[in-house]
């Protein structure tokens, strides 16, 4: 979990923004990162809240920063 609040405290340091876990999560799924599907997911195969598309960026930029992507 430390790398979620590594990517939103980045995300909250470069633009005062909050960004979930399950945004995060689901960015990672869309770059084709490992990512742990959580424990209290409904539906294995799609997400209940997917991160919205001005965020998307936001996140995008954290991973490069933090050279995940």
């Amino acid at each position: 979990m430390s790398i979620y609040k590594q990517i939103r405290a980045d995300v909250m340091e470069h633009n005062k923004l909050y960004v979930q876990s399950c945004w995060i999560a689901h960015v990672k799924e869309l770059h084709g990162l490992s990512f742990r599907p959580a424990h209290n997911r409904r539906f294995a195969d799609r997400h209940l809240q997917p991160c919205p598309d001005h965020r998307l960026p936001l996140i995008e930029a954290s991973f490069r920063r933090l050279k995940m992507i």
